[in-house]
C-alpha cells in the first residue's frame, strides 16, 4: 500500500485536494476531522485537556474557540497541548492505515497539515504540497469568518514556510490557476505514483528515524 503525505499552508487550497483525491477514489485520512474526533463529545482528549486547561470543556466536549485562546502566544500551553492530542490523532491514523491494508487499497492519502513540522513525512512513500502566491493566500484566509490579521500572522508563524515545503516536496501542486488545473496535476500524480514501490507499509516498515525513508522512486521524480 502506498501512502502519499498531502499538505499545504493555510489558505493554499489543501482541502480542495483532498477532496478531489475522494473522487478520484483514493482513500483520504482527514487530521483536521480527527482532532475534531478526539475533542468532540466523550472524546479521547477531553477529560486530559479539561485538567490542564480548567474551563474549556464545555457539554462534554472542548470548546475550540476557549482552547485558542487559552493557547495563543503561549508557546509552553501549546505544546503541553500537542503532548495531549497528537498521540491520540495517531491512534486514529493508524486505525485507518490499517482498515485500508486489511482492505488491500493500493493507494491512500494522509491530508496532515504539519506533515513536515510534525516529522510525519517520514511514513509516507511521497510528500505533495499545495501551493498558491501568497497574495491569494491572503486574500483567502482573511475572507474566512472570524479571521483577523493577527490570527492569520499567528497561524503563519506556527508553519513551515511555503518556499521550504516545496522544496521538500516530491510533488509541487498549483491552485492558483484554477480547479481545472489542479485536478490536472493530482490526476498526473496518482498515475505516477502507483507505479511506485511502497516501502512503508506494514507498520514495522515506517519506524519513526530521523531520515528521509521516501522511495528512490519518489524523490527521483521531478517536481511540478
Amino acid at each position: 500500500m502506498i501512502i502519499l503525505g498531502l499538505t499545504g499552508s493555510i489558505g493554499m487550497g489543501k482541502s480542495t485536494a483532498s477532496t478531489m483525491f475522494r473522487r478520484m477514489g483514493v482513500p483520504v485520512y482527514d487530521s483536521d476531522a480527527s482532532v475534531h474526533i478526539v475533542l468532540g463529545k466523550c472524546g479521547a482528549a477531553v477529560k486530559p485537556i479539561d485538567a490542564a486547561f480548567p474551563g474549556v470543556v464545555s457539554d462534554g466536549a472542548v470548546d475550540r474557540d476557549a482552547l485558542g485562546k487559552r493557547v495563543f502566544g503561549d508557546d509552553a500551553a501549546l505544546k503541553a497541548l500537542e503532548s495531549i492530542v497528537h498521540p491520540l490523532v495517531r491512534k486514529v491514523q493508524d486505525n485507518f492505515l490499517k482498515g485500508c491494508a486489511v482492505r488491500r487499497v493500493p493507494l491512500v492519502v494522509l491530508d496532515i497539515p504539519l506533515l513536515f513540522e510534525a516529522k510525519l513525512d517520514v511514513r509516507c512513500d511521497a510528500a505533495v504540497v499545495v501551493s498558491a502566491p501568497g497574495f491569494l493566500q491572503k486574500a483567502r484566509v482573511l475572507a474566512r469568518t472570524g479571521m483577523t490579521q493577527e490570527k492569520f500572522d499567528g497561524i503563519l508563524a506556527r508553519q513551515m514556510p511555503d518556499a521550504i515545503k516545496r522544496r521538500r516536496a516530491d510533488f509541487v501542486v498549483p491552485s492558483g490557476g484554477g480547479k481545472a488545473e489542479t485536478l490536472r496535476h493530482l490526476s498526473r500524480i496518482v498515475k505516477l505514483i502507483k507505479q511506485a514501490p511502497a516501502t512503508h507499509w506494514p507498520p514495522d516498515a515506517y519506524a519513526e528515524r530521523n531520515v528521509d525513508r521516501r522511495s528512490t522512486y519518489a524523490r527521483a521524480r521531478p517536481r511540478y
